[in-house]
């Protein structure tokens, strides 16, 4: 067996253990599975890095969806048991990514690379988008899943004025401090899997740390890009019928903030967009020597 199969069938093998069980657990529908199977195949085959943020994403996420799934059931009124997500979630939290992750592959195939922009100014760009995606992706989970069980009253962020658990758009502090620790264990995982993956010389490794807290402000810039999306695209809602902040306008529903433009899918696909071109030029300058070489 060719070696270039081997991380391929790595990938597959991986993938197909890691759908099945979301599947069983209803972390994923069927079709969130199939595409979920598709999605980590990709990452993990061109390289073990975009794999492991991916999946640092998917685990923890689903993790703490399920963290207080009483108090969760009695605000959301989208609330789904165990957190479940289709294909459509899937896609909107991966697709962008995954068009990166392949079009690294076309420039380097499945050869992992130091962040060193001397080397390939397009690589490093690439690489820092795949992240600056999961730690949108991951900060504005780790924010919304853990923000909305705090006891502190939510502040709408354009505003800054009270109100209800659930509307699009309404922060806290833990919410925010979430969000930075959610988009710094991406730059984390990124960081310390490169320590066995690549080779590169000890200045361009410990530039490289630098990654970690500019992973966090990623996943702080992101959710805050969200909240900022949420409280003024996207609609909020208090229903007098069902005593939930909803998302949709209807006669029983008194509206709170935000127009009917954006769904929440919308929202995040946006926030991940405006994330990327935002990290793409700091992870760039994490690294400018002439030195490091590919593993």
């Amino acid at each position: 067996m060719g070696s270039n199969l081997v991380q391929p069938m790595v990938a597959a093998l991986i993938s197909a253990i890691i759908a099945a069980r979301a599947y069983k657990k209803n972390s994923l529908n069927l079709s969130g599975a199939l595409l979920g199977f598709t999605v980590m195949t990709i990452h993990i085959a061109v390289n073990y890095r975009f794999g492991a943020v991916l999946l640092v994403f998917f685990f923890t996420s689903s993790k703490f969806t399920k963290f207080g799934e009483d108090k969760k059931r009695k605000v959301d009124a989208d609330f789904k048991e165990g957190g479940q997500r289709n294909w459509i979630q899937v896609l909107f939290n991966s697709g962008i990514a995954s068009i990166l992750v392949l079009i690294a592959w076309k420039l380097a195939g499945a050869q992992d690379s130091c962040l060193n922009s001397k080397e390939s100014s397009l690589m490093t760009a690439l690489m820092g988008g795949i992240i600056g995606h999961y730690c949108c992706c991951n900060g504005d989970t780790w924010s919304s899943e853990l923000g909305i069980l705090s006891d502190e009253q939510p502040l709408l962020i354009t505003t800054l004025e009270p109100v209800q658990r659930g509307t699009n758009g309404g922060v806290t502090k833990a919410g925010l401090l979430a969000a930075a620790a959610g988009g710094s264990v991406i730059g984390l995982a990124f960081v310390i899997l490169g320590f066995f993956t690549t080779k590169c010389t000890l200045d361009v490794t410990l530039k490289q740390l630098l990654l970690i807290p500019l992973s966090a402000v990623a996943g702080l810039c992101g959710s805050v890009i969200d909240s900022l999306l949420g409280a003024t695209l996207q609609f909020s809602g208090f229903c007098s019928v069902r005593k939930k902040v909803v998302g949709k306008p209807g006669p029983t529903v008194k509206r709170i903030s935000g127009l009917s433009i954006l769904d929440n899918n919308a929202v995040n696909l946006v926030s991940v967009f405006l994330t990327e071109a935002r990290i793409g030029g700091p992870v760039e300058n994490l690294s400018n020597d002439r030195d490091g070489s590919a593993g």
